[in-house]
């Protein structure tokens, strides 16, 4: 489907104008710029996630004094202006923001001014003001709008950039040179403006474009306008011939296999602090980017953008895709990259500079696979990936009209191991216990495995539901992502007797997440029937599913369990049942197919150690509620044995006859799975618990 890719030039999109005047009129001046900032930021073409800053200056009365001041509205730190509300905003006195100028003597106090601003604070708001505040406050309009769209950026970082702004827009437009964020870059346009009274905005040379107007539909008009200008300049010159030079390699048919082979190797081989979730796309832009004759020329100049650069590292780590099955390969090339970004750290440091961080790769970029992106969460990872392939578009404009300039390393140095930005690092909470950790879990559809879901979920994991009922098991997608977002949880179709559809799901689940973790055994079946009934298709149906199955997910699950042992080992937990340690009456099957797997599991204990496995059980008995096997037959077959007229009342009777009195729930059997997953329980292996409510029958030995 690819055939085309080799002399197809992608183009910028156009950005569409999406102001409706119906539902703006009735708006206040900060509610019309908390529309006009949705609609600009939730639009791609328009401004990148998380990036760009609107603002606008209105007349409030003062909570003090009951006066009318001038307060700037303006984005405050952190956060999307595609998706925030009021509570977005930083407010501030517009007086005061300019009495700050009293306080400055040169680029060398932007970050002591930086400290000014909570002092400048309008009616007690707690949002933090961001270093592009001056930006917005020292310029004399009302409202502002500064982006980083692909199409301008395309512009900024070229050496035909300024050439194209002034053939585009003559003096409608001005261009300023690269300044890192900061009150000095606020001085510096405002100077342009008052200099150059016929502007309506600049060109920020590697880093955007900053418009204004009199009004908020107005400057919305205008920053659309200007973006769609700009693309359709780039698109036009990309109509002569192919991007990048052209194709050298071919997308292959085969890379999301390739990919999910590939993307745990190398999570194994990212060792640090905590582990990696990866994230995999072969979007166009990037296979003709990855494919083409100058990508090792591009690639090497990595990002120019902050926005971008911030997400992806210096550069990313690029790949020989003839060398991927050579392990060496894979393991110097991670050396080699954690090396030069070292070298990169040591070159560029201040004597003030934080220590070095993470200096493993958060791109890599594979000829004919495609982009993948580690980092400690998925949408990290996920929203890393998409800030690269903003760069990959920012690389073809820019060839387009010249040579594409990527960030000065000192000044990208400078950015990543900023003060305010390492302290904004320092405050943010620990991550919770299970962030960077992937489990996969059978019978996900099930009321054990959703609710083991949703604990691992609860303390950060990423979770893979597998389970052979596509429906179900895409309906508790749905409402787990709805809780923990759609980043975080998967689904997959399998049958866990099926040696294909357990190999399917395994990588599957490499692919989404880049690896595994926890494996979560738990898929399930029940039976009941006195010795003489019990057919040898029923016994086999049993082993099937709660032996054979079990042997199978851990089968495919143990490469990548094993890569893990570096990083801490990993982690196996069966679900078995109280039937497979005390005998069970009419339930030979069942019983004899729960103790096959639990021994398996000590088997693999014995296994597994080396590479740091744990392998554990969970015993349950009687989960009634939420289960689905408990809907079946198998309630009334167990009424049944147990003499009890009634499946209603099999409940009961399994709460009076534990030694607690109590109902177990799937709750508490995923609180304990979640404990042998987690490294609470790092020194324990071949153990067995039960959450039985007490059966003494059951007591290990």
């Amino acid at each position: 489907m690819h055939a085309s890719l080799a002399d197809a030039a992608i183009p910028f999109a156009i950005p569409v104008n999406r102001w409706d005047e119906q539902v703006a009129s009735s708006m206040t001046e900060s509610e019309l710029l908390l529309y006009r900032s949705n609609l600009l930021g939730a639009d791609l073409t328009v401004t990148n996630f998380g990036g760009g800053n609107t603002s606008a200056k209105v007349m409030e009365s003062d909570p003090l004094t009951g006066s009318d001041v001038e307060v700037l509205w303006v984005k405050g730190s952190g956060g999307d202006i595609g998706s925030m509300g009021m509570d977005g905003f930083a407010t501030l006195y517009q007086e005061k923001l300019l009495a700050l100028e009293s306080h400055y003597e040169g680029e060398d106090d932007d970050d002591k001014m930086v400290g000014f601003l909570p002092h400048c604070t309008f009616n007690l708001n707690g949002r933090a003001a961001s270093i592009d505040t001056p930006l917005h406050s020292l310029l004399p309009y009302k409202h502002i709008d500064h982006v980083h769209p692909d199409a301008i950026i395309a512009l900024a970082a070229s050496s035909g950039g300024e050439a194209a702004t002034k053939e585009l827009w003559g003096d409608e437009i001005g261009w300023l040179p690269w300044k890192r964020p900061g009150f000095t870059l606020g001085v510096q346009i405002r100077d342009f403006a008052k200099a150059n009274p016929q502007a309506k905005g600049a060109m920020l040379a590697g880093h955007g474009i900053i418009c204004w107007a009199d009004t908020a539909k107005e400057c919305y008009d205008q920053t659309v306008r200007l973006i769609a200008e700009a693309a359709d300049y780039l698109n036009s010159k990309l109509a002569g011939g192919p991007a990048f030079g052209g194709a050298s390699v071919a997308p292959r048919e085969d890379r999301a296999k390739v990919a999910a082979d590939l993307m745990p190797r190398l999570r194994a081989l990212m060792v640090g602090d905590r582990r990696k979730v990866g994230h995999f796309s072969d979007d166009e832009a990037t296979l003709e980017f990855v494919g083409s004759i100058d990508f090792a020329r591009l690639a090497a100049l990595g990002t120019s953008c902050p926005d971008h650069f911030l997400r992806t590292k210096i550069a990313p780590l690029t790949l020989d895709v003839d060398r991927l099955e050579d392990d060496a390969y894979l393991e110097k090339s991670i050396a080699d990259y954690r090396e030069l970004y070292a070298a990169y750290y040591e070159r560029c440091k201040r004597d003030n500079s934080p220590a070095m961080r993470d200096a493993n790769p958060v791109v890599v970029l594979v000829p004919g696979v495609g982009r993948m992106t580690f980092a400690k969460d998925k949408a990290t990872a996920r929203i890393a990936g998409e800030f690269y392939l903003n760069a990959i578009n920012v690389m073809r404009g820019a060839e387009a009209i010249g040579d594409y300039i990527a960030l000065d390393e000192q000044e990208a140095f400078d950015i990543e191991y900023w003060l305010l930005e390492e302290a904004k690092l320092q405050r943010m909470p620990a991550p919770k216990e299970m962030v960077g950790k992937i489990a996969l879990v059978t019978g996900g559809a099930g009321g054990i495995g959703a609710a083991v879901a949703e604990r691992m979920l609860r303390e950060g994991a990423c979770v893979m539901l597998a389970d052979r009922d596509e429906s179900a098991a895409r309906t508790i997608e749905s409402d787990l992502a709805e809780v923990f977002g759609k980043d975080v949880v998967r689904s997959v179709t399998c049958d866990v007797t099926d040696e294909d559809q357990v190999s399917a799901a395994l990588d599957t689940c490499a692919l989404e997440f880049g690896g595994l973790d926890v494996l979560v055994a738990n898929a399930g079946i029940a039976s009941s029937a006195p010795i003489g009934e019990t057919t040898t298709e029923l016994w086999s149906k049993n082993f099937d599913v709660l032996a054979q199955g079990y042997f199978l997910t851990a089968k495919y699950a143990w490469p990548l369990l094993q890569g893990m042992s570096q990083q801490g080992g990993s982690s196996v937990v069966f679900v078995g049942s109280k039937n497979a340690v005390a005998a069970a009456k009419n339930a030979s099957a069942y019983a004899s197919a729960k103790a096959a797997a639990n021994h398996l599991a000590r088997c693999l204990a014995l296994e597994g150690a080396d590479d740091g496995i744990r392998v554990n059980i969970v015993n349950p008995d009687a989960v009634i509620k939420g289960s689905r096997i408990w809907d079946g037959d198998w309630r009334q077959e167990r009424a049944g044995a147990h003499g009890i007229d009634s499946g209603d009342e099999l409940e009961e009777h399994y709460r009076q006859r534990s030694m607690l009195k109590r109902s177990v729930l799937p709750q508490d059997i995923a609180e304990a799975t979640y404990w042998l997953a987690s490294d609470a329980s790092a020194k324990s292996t071949g153990n067995m618990i039960n959450v039985d409510a007490g059966n003494a029958q059951a007591f290990t030995r």
